[in-house]
């Protein structure tokens, strides 16, 4: 199979291919994180979180086409703009699904899936009704195209190092917000011991409105970022659905640290394999390698000691 290429091709191969895996490691964190503060810190089965990382998808598309009609001297810039109005617009609408229905749940765990799996196809058809059933894609910037030359043989895509970049950088504020932060000190109790943090003031209802909010707002900066490696439908968030819940759970429900680990894990077996094997083939074997691991480990790679 290698007889062909020299030594320095290989190379250039196993880098570009280990660089595959970085994104895709990014692409695994920045789905997961939100997933990871609403179903580790809360316990509620979020089936509708492809659909906030969407809505996030299409807030881009949106502010895109706006600076691009309207603002063309400032298309460079649109990208952070939509980052933040993804954030307002999914956590916004988290808030609002969190009051409405998820809060009424909370004691059933498994009806929170059947509801938000109800209204992830609620989410579908609003955005098909508006949007249109086609896939839409939004213009990068001109400073995102192309890509960095490391060698000879080796590029760097532009936007495969903004995307690692971000993640890196919504990971840190993640942990900033949840370990540093008033709020992540209360959402931390609160996931220990429910009752107790109520007794000593803990806002409990309002902390899990917040955490649901937040958590769904982080999504929908994913899916801003997901514009500029992939177009974006009606039914693209179910692609992401599975590997994400894979990640979280692999990882340990309630550990940040553990979605790092285990979004690298996964990403970069993955895309070692991939270049061994076809990509459905690689999917099959991480999957099962990961459901023996849990079969071993159900707490997952990382786990907190909760007070019962």
């Amino acid at each position: 199979m290698f007889a062909d290429y020299s030594t320095a091709e290989l190379g250039a191969i196993f880098a570009m291919q280990g660089f595959a895996g970085l994104i895709l490691f990014s692409v695994f964190v920045l789905m997961a994180l939100g997933l990871a503060i609403i179903f580790g810190q809360m316990g509620v089965i979020n089936m509708a979180h492809g659909e906030f990382m969407i809505l996030g998808a299409y807030v881009t598309y949106i502010v895109s086409n706006i600076f691009s009609a309207y603002m063309p001297g400032l298309f460079g810039a649109y990208f952070f703009v939509a980052m933040f109005l993804a954030f307002i617009a999914s956590g916004a609408l988290g808030l609002l699904v969190e009051w409405a229905m998820i809060r009424h749940l909370y004691k059933r765990p498994l009806d929170t899936l059947l509801a938000t799996w109800g209204l992830s196809l609620i989410l579908q058809q609003i955005y098909r009704s508006v949007f249109g059933a086609r896939e839409v894609g939004v213009s990068i910037p001109d400073w995102m195209m192309g890509s960095l030359p490391l060698t000879d043989l080796i590029e760097i895509p532009i936007n495969g190092i903004f995307v690692m970049v971000l993640a890196v950088s919504i990971s840190l504020a993640v942990y900033i917000m949840m370990f540093r932060s008033t709020w992540g000190r209360q959402v931390r109790a609160i996931n220990q011991n429910r009752v107790m943090a109520g007794a000593v003031g803990i806002n409990t209802e309002w902390t899990d409105r917040l955490t649901f909010g937040i958590g769904c707002g982080v999504a929908g900066v994913a899916g801003s970022a997901f514009t500029m490696i992939g177009s974006t439908g009606p039914t693209a968030g179910q692609l992401y659905i599975v590997d994400t819940f894979l990640v979280v759970v692999f990882g340990g429900a309630a550990s940040l640290l553990g979605t790092i680990a285990s979004a690298f894990s996964i990403s970069q077996a993955q895309s070692i394999m991939e270049f061994f094997l076809s990509g459905s083939m690689a999917k099959v074997i991480t999957l099962l390698v990961v459901v023996g691991i849990l079969m071993i480990r159900p707490q997952g790679l990382f786990a907190l000691k909760l007070r019962k």
